[in-house]
C-alpha cells in the first residue's frame, strides 16, 4: 500500500503577474496528522485548492490517493472544509448535511453521525441562519467527516470556537488519525498545531520553506540556569558545555546542552561554591520557530523538505 495520501510536484499557480504558488513539492503520509502553516496570503488555501482539483494549477502537478487530484473516484475519498462552510440559510442544519448527502450517495445515517462527532445533534433542526460562528464551523466539519473519507482536509476548523470547542477539535482530529483516516490541518494557532501534528509544512511567499516533523522542527531541549555568581557559574557551564555553547541572556545562562547533563552540571556548580537557584531544560515551540523561520527566510527562499522514507 502506498504510503502517501497526498504528493505534489512543483505546483505552481499564477494568477497574471502574481506568483501565489511557487513550485510546492509536499507529501502527506497516511495516518497522519499534517499541519499546512503560513501567514495570510502565503499560498496555503491555492495550494489545498489544487490539491483538492477545484482550481488547475499553471505547472506542477498533484496526486492524491495515489492519482491526480480533481477525478471524481479521489473526490468521492475526500472530505474538505475550505475557506469556511457555505451552507443554504433557511435550511435546518441536518437538511443542508441531507443535501449534501445525497450528491454523495449517502443515506441519513451519515449525516446523523457526522452530526454526534461534532456535538451538534442537539441544534441539527435549527436553520443554519442562526448558528453561531463556532456552530457554522462545527457543520463545516460535519460535512467534511460524512462517509468516512480516507483524506479529510480541515482549513481552520478551530475558527470561531471558545476554548471548550476548540479542545473537542483538537480531540475529534486526533481520533481521525488513530482510527486510520489522514488529516490535513491548515491553522494560525501555532500551539494547537504543536499539540496534536505529526508533521508539518511551512509555506511563505508561495514558496514551501520547510517540511519536516514536528520536534525536528523544535530542535533539541537546552538547558537554562539562574545561578550566582554569574561569573564563576558561566565558567563551569563553559567547561561542561564548551566555549560556544553558553550564551547569557536576561533570565539567566542558556546552555546547548541536553537535560541529562543536568546532574553533572549541578554538582560541578555547587562544587565550585556557585548558589544554584533554579535549573530546568528549555525547548523553543513552534511559534518561535514559525516566526524565525518566515522572517528570516524572506529574502531566501530556498525550499528544503524532509526525505521521504
Amino acid at each position: 500500500m502506498n504510503d502517501l495520501v497526498v504528493q505534489t510536484h512543483g505546483l505552481t499557480k499564477r494568477y497574471g503577474d502574481r506568483l501565489a504558488v511557487d513550485s510546492v513539492s509536499m507529501t502527506v503520509r497516511r495516518g497522519e496528522v499534517y499541519g499546512f502553516l503560513g501567514p495570510n496570503g502565503a499560498g496555503k488555501t491555492t495550494t489545498l485548492r489544487m490539491m483538492l482539483g477545484l482550481i488547475r494549477p499553471t505547472a506542477g502537478s498533484a496526486s492524491v490517493l495515489g492519482r491526480p487530484a480533481g477525478r471524481p473516484d479521489v473526490i468521492a475519498q475526500v472530505g474538505a472544509l475550505v475557506e469556511g462552510p457555505g451552507f443554504y440559510p433557511y435550511l435546518s442544519g441536518r437538511e443542508n448535511l441531507r443535501t449534501l448527502a445525497r450528491y454523495r450517495g449517502l443515506g441519513d445515517a451519515a449525516v446523523d453521525a457526522a452530526l454526534e462527532r461534532v456535538d451538534l445533534t442537539d441544534r441539527g433542526g435549527d436553520r443554519f441562519k442562526a448558528y453561531s460562528l463556532g456552530m457554522k464551523q462545527r457543520l463545516g466539519v460535519a460535512s467534511a467527516l460524512m462517509g468516512d473519507p480516507e483524506l479529510i482536509v480541515l482549513d481552520e476548523p478551530t475558527n470561531g470556537l471558545d476554548p471548550a470547542g476548540m479542545a473537542d477539535m483538537r480531540a475529534l482530529v486526533v481520533s481521525l488519525a488513530r482510527g486510520g483516516q489522514t488529516v490535513l490541518l491548515s491553522s494560525h494557532l501555532l500551539t494547537e498545531v504543536q499539540e496534536i501534528c505529526d508533521r508539518v509544512g511551512v509555506i511563505n511567499g508561495g514558496r514551501l520553506l520547510r517540511e519536516a516533523r514536528v520536534a525536528e522542527l523544535r530542535g533539541e531541549a537546552t538547558l537554562r540556569v539562574r545561578a550566582t555568581p554569574e561569573d564563576t557559574a558561566l565558567a563551569v557551564a563553559m567547561k561542561a558545555a564548551g566555549d560556544d555553547a553558553v550564551h547569557r541572556t536576561p533570565h539567566g545562562l542558556e546552555l546547548d546542552l541536553k537535560p541529562a547533563g543536568a546532574p553533572a552540571l549541578i554538582r560541578d556548580l555547587v562544587a565550585a561554591g556557585v548558589d544554584v537557584h533554579e535549573v530546568f531544560p528549555t525547548e523553543r515551540s513552534l511559534e518561535e520557530v514559525f516566526f524565525e523561520m518566515t522572517t528570516t527566510t524572506q529574502t531566501t527562499p530556498a525550499q528544503t523538505k524532509e526525505t521521504v522514507a
